[in-house]
């Protein structure tokens, strides 16, 4: 790959300030000072940063300086994550005694984030517990959560039965409500604990490869609760999938492979949100990005944001670096890899099971942490990057903190609108669109200028019936000019 190692390439303080913080970039506001490189000022703007003089996180000619203390406990990490989630718990605090006595199982990433939530919850008088997979597990949390009496269900080296065990014990609690990530625990819940969902009061899905399977269940008659999609919410997926997956995947890229991508060609296979967040901080990089998408709307929506598209056999052919983005298992399958040249990057954002599948008969060679080599049975061979699973969870920090304070806000209210006494049949369900908008005016505070208006539409009213008063001053277009 042509790209220079991240010390000597202007991106090195942003992968720093991402690692050291997990605070995200997109939206954030910077603070210049004295001689700025401005290939790294260019970076910083163009991955969607703010340049204000009275901005905490201050820039400099020796990187920047990240705001407040870097964490040294497990501790200090979950209270520095509750610090930058406030609509989080904002939200939380909207939730009265609404949740008092509830059991709410959460199946997400067991890390800090998810921990303010577990917790925020714990306090609003529920009684929580937690799931997850071992590649998402970070012990030290779990423990942490544990301590502070959360039930865990999840350890890093749990093996695939351990987990389907885990899972298992976390339905046997008898949930009221449950926080899906990739709907694979309400999956399990539908075929192996039907009495469990019985008494569901419903649940929430946080993606968009789980969402899918769930649209699927609920056209076959055979989802039996009512599911909020906290995904499809616009202060979710206009944030978190974007900015927080496409942000945070591309430095994780950046980080593994040590190459700040410079010059690489590289292919993003679909171009939902997060395939959109994905190829634009590739292109602000310097990469040449082609994009792959069978939707024909999707694909031409690239054509118009400036990229090239293509077959994925035709584009897979000379890339340095292919990241899937499509949350649909098999994208990357025994074909595409056959199609790939030697020693091409496999990465995905985002994720599904098996959305890598190398055929059988694949020998994997262990290069260094979350970098593998595939060498395909009919010859050739690609690397292959947090073993297939989400690179920024795998091979990095997950989404920011302040993009999931809008995820976790979001999946509160929710748990708030699934409370609220309104009947949500069996089904897939979109948040309210006002509680939508309750969840973005509460992140932008002081700023949002009001509410929004709520008056109906006056739809009878048309140009047509428009008619001035007599003694309404009539500009002509003559005066204007």
């Amino acid at each position: 790959m042509p790209g220079r190692r991240v010390e000597e390439s202007p991106i090195r303080p942003l992968v720093a300030f991402s690692a050291a913080t997990n605070l995200g970039i997109a939206g954030r506001a910077f603070r210049f000072e004295g001689e700025v490189p401005e290939a790294t000022r260019a970076l910083l703007l163009g991955f969607g940063a703010r340049e204000d003089a009275h901005a905490d996180v201050v820039v400099d000619h020796a990187g920047i300086r990240p705001p407040g203390r870097i964490p040294t406990s497990v501790a200090d990490r979950l209270d520095r994550a509750a610090h930058w989630m406030p609509t989080t718990r904002a939200t939380a605090a909207e939730l009265g005694d609404r949740v008092v006595g509830l059991r709410i199982a959460i199946s997400l990433v067991l890390e800090p984030k998810t921990a303010v939530l577990a917790l925020l919850l714990a306090e609003a008088g529920a009684e929580v517990s937690v799931f997850a997979f071992a590649a998402e597990t970070d012990d030290a949390v779990a423990a942490e959560l544990a301590a502070r009496g959360v039930a865990i269900h999840a350890s890093s080296t749990a093996t695939p039965d351990e987990e389907r065990r885990h899972a298992l014990a976390l339905l046997d609690g008898r949930p009221h409500l449950l926080v899906d990530d990739g709907a694979h625990v309400i999956r399990l819940a539908h075929a192996e604990r039907p009495e469990i969902v019985a008494g569901l009061i419903g649940a929430t899905e946080e993606t968009t490869s789980g969402v899918a399977p769930l649209r699927a269940m609920a056209a076959d008659g055979a989802l039996a609760v009512p599911l909020i999609a906290a995904n499809d919410a616009v202060t979710k997926a206009w944030f978190d999938n974007r900015h927080g997956t496409g942000e945070t995947c591309v430095l994780a890229i950046v980080r593994t492979l040590d190459d700040d991508l410079f010059g690489d060609r590289v292919v993003v296979v679909g171009f939902g949100p997060v395939g959109e967040g994905v190829a634009e901080r590739l292109r602000v990089l310097g990469a040449t990005v082609t994009v792959v998408d069978t939707d024909p709307r999707r694909a031409l929506a690239a054509r118009f944001a400036g990229y090239a598209t293509a077959s994925i056999d035709d584009a897979v052919g000379d890339a340095d670096l292919i990241v899937s983005a499509t949350g649909v298992p098999r994208t990357i399958d025994a074909a595409v890899l056959a199609a790939c040249r030697d020693d091409a990057v496999i990465a995905v954002a985002g994720g599904a099971p098996e959305e890598v599948l190398p055929p059988a008969g694949t020998r994997i060679e262990r290069l260094a942490p979350h970098v593998e080599r595939l060498h395909l049975p009919g010859g050739g061979s690609v690397r292959l990057l947090a073993g297939g699973d989400s690179v920024n969870i795998v091979a990095g920090e997950g989404n920011p903190i302040d993009v999931m304070d809008l995820s976790f806000a979001v999946q509160l209210a929710a748990i708030a609108a699934l409370l609220s006494g309104d009947r949500f049949p069996p089904g897939v369900h979109v948040l309210p669109e006002a509680t939508d908008r309750h969840v973005a005016a509460l992140a932008m505070g002081a700023d949002i200028g009001g509410p929004v208006p709520s008056a109906p539409v006056g739809w009878r009213r048309t140009r047509f019936d428009i008619e001035h008063s007599n003694d309404t001053t009539q500009t002509s277009v003559s005066d204007i000019r």
